[in-house]
């Protein structure tokens, strides 16, 4: 296969700015060019943005998709540093959840103070104009 990067982005749902992105940081690798200068890829390419594209939607971070990408090199190799950058992830989504929890209970607790009068009598404008009037750090 020999495509051109408008087929690429086509096949894996990334957008060719994204595309010429991830060749400018080194994730995806510069591909040979025509005479006209026109980018060509392969399967190769397109299983590696295919990884890369899988790899952001489920919230891994530039380098530790770079990390993950120079494992592949070595298929015979320990996973234990795959599993150690998973679980990271997986610890700072479980951080993320705990406060975005805690946002959500102090909103609704805004809410329901809220006696649906007038704004002078707001409570949720009370609040957010005066941080000491919440319940929980966020």
């Amino acid at each position: 296969m020999n495509f051109p990067i408008g087929e690429l982005s086509k096949r894996t749902g990334v957008k060719v700015p994204t595309i010429r992105f991830y060749e400018q940081i080194g994730l995806l690798p510069e591909p040979p060019r025509t005479e006209s200068n026109q980018r060509r890829y392969g399967k190769a390419e397109a299983d590696r943005l295919n990884f890369i594209r899988h790899s952001r939607a489920l919230g891994f971070e530039v380098e530790d998709i770079r990390a993950l990408l120079a494992m592949t090199s070595e298929p015979q190799g320990s996973c234990h540093q795959a599993d150690s950058i998973a679980r990271s992830h997986l610890s700072e989504i479980d951080r993320r959840i705990a406060s975005l929890q805690a946002l959500k209970a102090e909103l609704s607790r805004m809410i329901d103070e809220c006696g649906h009068g007038r704004i002078c009598d707001c409570r949720i404008i009370e609040a957010l104009a005066d941080h000491s009037h919440c319940c929980t750090e966020h």
